[in-house]
Protein backbone atom coordinates (compact mmCIF):
# COMPACT_ATOMS: atom_id res chain seq x y z
CA UNK A 1 0.00 0.00 0.00
CA UNK A 2 1.49 3.37 -1.14
CA UNK A 3 0.93 5.77 1.70
CA UNK A 4 -0.21 9.41 1.40
CA UNK A 5 3.06 11.09 2.40
CA UNK A 6 4.18 9.42 -0.82
CA UNK A 7 1.77 10.32 -3.55
CA UNK A 8 2.39 13.85 -2.09
CA UNK A 9 5.72 13.51 -2.73
CA UNK A 10 5.38 12.27 -6.06
CA UNK A 11 3.04 15.11 -6.83
CA UNK A 12 5.46 17.45 -5.99
CA UNK A 13 8.14 15.83 -8.04
CA UNK A 14 5.34 15.87 -11.34
CA UNK A 15 4.47 19.45 -10.60
CA UNK A 16 8.21 20.53 -10.50
CA UNK A 17 8.47 18.46 -13.81
CA UNK A 18 5.55 20.64 -14.85
CA UNK A 19 3.37 17.58 -15.61
CA UNK A 20 0.03 17.62 -14.95
CA UNK A 21 -3.09 15.04 -14.46
CA UNK A 22 -5.01 16.73 -17.35
CA UNK A 23 -1.85 15.94 -19.61
CA UNK A 24 -1.70 12.09 -19.26
CA UNK A 25 -3.88 9.26 -20.81
CA UNK A 26 -4.40 6.63 -18.38
CA UNK A 27 -5.58 3.46 -19.75
CA UNK A 28 -5.78 0.19 -17.43
CA UNK A 29 -5.29 -3.30 -19.22
CA UNK A 30 -4.41 -7.04 -18.69
CA UNK A 31 -1.09 -7.65 -17.40
CA UNK A 32 1.03 -10.74 -18.61
CA UNK A 33 3.39 -12.82 -16.70
CA UNK A 34 3.64 -14.20 -13.27
CA UNK A 35 0.73 -13.65 -11.19
CA UNK A 36 -1.69 -16.91 -11.89
CA UNK A 37 -5.44 -16.29 -12.46
CA UNK A 38 -5.74 -12.92 -10.49
CA UNK A 39 -3.62 -11.29 -13.19
CA UNK A 40 -5.47 -12.78 -16.11
CA UNK A 41 -9.05 -11.78 -14.48
CA UNK A 42 -8.17 -8.24 -13.60
CA UNK A 43 -6.63 -5.23 -15.22
CA UNK A 44 -4.39 -4.61 -13.06
CA UNK A 45 -1.75 -3.34 -15.46
CA UNK A 46 -1.64 0.70 -15.95
CA UNK A 47 -1.11 2.17 -19.18
CA UNK A 48 0.86 5.67 -19.38
CA UNK A 49 1.10 8.23 -22.23
CA UNK A 50 2.19 12.11 -21.91
CA UNK A 51 0.19 13.43 -24.00
CA UNK A 52 2.46 16.61 -25.18
CA UNK A 53 6.54 14.76 -25.16
CA UNK A 54 4.12 11.25 -26.06
CA UNK A 55 6.50 8.89 -23.13
CA UNK A 56 4.81 6.30 -22.68
CA UNK A 57 5.07 3.61 -19.69
CA UNK A 58 3.45 0.57 -18.76
CA UNK A 59 3.52 -1.21 -15.45
CA UNK A 60 2.95 -4.25 -13.52
CA UNK A 61 4.86 -4.64 -10.56
CA UNK A 62 1.95 -4.85 -7.98
CA UNK A 63 -1.31 -7.03 -8.50
CA UNK A 64 -2.82 -4.17 -7.23
CA UNK A 65 -3.86 -1.25 -9.31
CA UNK A 66 -3.27 1.63 -7.13
CA UNK A 67 0.19 0.68 -6.60
CA UNK A 68 0.74 0.34 -10.27
CA UNK A 69 -0.75 3.80 -10.74
CA UNK A 70 1.94 4.94 -8.25
CA UNK A 71 4.68 3.40 -10.29
CA UNK A 72 3.67 3.82 -13.38
CA UNK A 73 3.58 8.15 -12.86
CA UNK A 74 7.36 7.70 -11.04
CA UNK A 75 8.74 5.70 -14.13
CA UNK A 76 6.95 8.18 -16.22
CA UNK A 77 8.83 11.11 -14.35
CA UNK A 78 11.90 9.13 -14.30
CA UNK A 79 12.01 8.76 -18.17
CA UNK A 80 10.62 12.53 -18.45
CA UNK A 81 14.02 13.92 -16.71
CA UNK A 82 16.21 11.74 -19.27
CA UNK A 83 14.44 12.64 -22.12
CA UNK A 84 13.60 15.80 -21.69
CA UNK A 85 16.43 17.33 -18.67
CA UNK A 86 19.20 14.99 -19.75
CA UNK A 87 19.43 13.63 -16.38
CA UNK A 88 20.69 9.42 -16.10
CA UNK A 89 18.57 7.72 -13.43
CA UNK A 90 20.50 5.31 -11.73
CA UNK A 91 18.49 2.40 -13.51
CA UNK A 92 19.86 3.48 -16.72
CA UNK A 93 23.57 4.29 -15.15
CA UNK A 94 23.10 0.37 -13.90
CA UNK A 95 21.93 -0.80 -17.51
CA UNK A 96 25.30 1.16 -18.99
CA UNK A 97 27.35 -0.55 -16.54
CA UNK A 98 26.22 -4.42 -17.39
CA UNK A 99 26.90 -3.06 -21.02
CA UNK A 100 30.01 -1.85 -20.25
CA UNK A 101 30.98 -5.26 -18.41
CA UNK A 102 29.51 -7.65 -21.20
CA UNK A 103 31.07 -5.30 -24.27
CA UNK A 104 33.96 -7.81 -26.00
CA UNK A 105 37.22 -6.63 -25.18
CA UNK A 106 39.23 -4.88 -28.51
CA UNK A 107 41.76 -7.01 -30.14
CA UNK A 108 44.33 -4.44 -28.93
CA UNK A 109 42.70 -4.55 -25.13
CA UNK A 110 42.73 -8.67 -25.29
CA UNK A 111 46.88 -8.77 -26.51
CA UNK A 112 47.58 -6.64 -24.10
CA UNK A 113 46.12 -8.30 -21.34
CA UNK A 114 47.57 -11.78 -22.32
CA UNK A 115 50.57 -10.30 -22.45
CA UNK A 116 50.62 -8.81 -18.68
CA UNK A 117 49.31 -12.58 -18.03
CA UNK A 118 52.24 -14.30 -19.30
CA UNK A 119 54.78 -11.92 -17.89
CA UNK A 120 52.90 -12.77 -14.80
CA UNK A 121 53.33 -16.11 -15.74
CA UNK A 122 57.28 -16.44 -16.05
CA UNK A 123 57.54 -13.85 -12.67
CA UNK A 124 55.78 -17.14 -10.96
CA UNK A 125 57.84 -19.99 -12.36
CA UNK A 126 60.85 -17.98 -11.35
CA UNK A 127 59.46 -18.52 -7.71
CA UNK A 128 59.37 -22.78 -8.29
CA UNK A 129 61.78 -24.78 -5.64
CA UNK A 130 64.92 -26.05 -7.68
CA UNK A 131 64.69 -29.38 -7.74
Amino acid sequence: MITQEKWEKLQARMDKLEISEADLSENFIRASGSGGQKVNKTSSCVHLIHKPSRIEVKCTQSRLQGSNRFFARRDLCDKFEEKILGIKTKKRQEQEKIRRQKRRRSRRAKNKMLDEKSKQGEKKALRRPIK
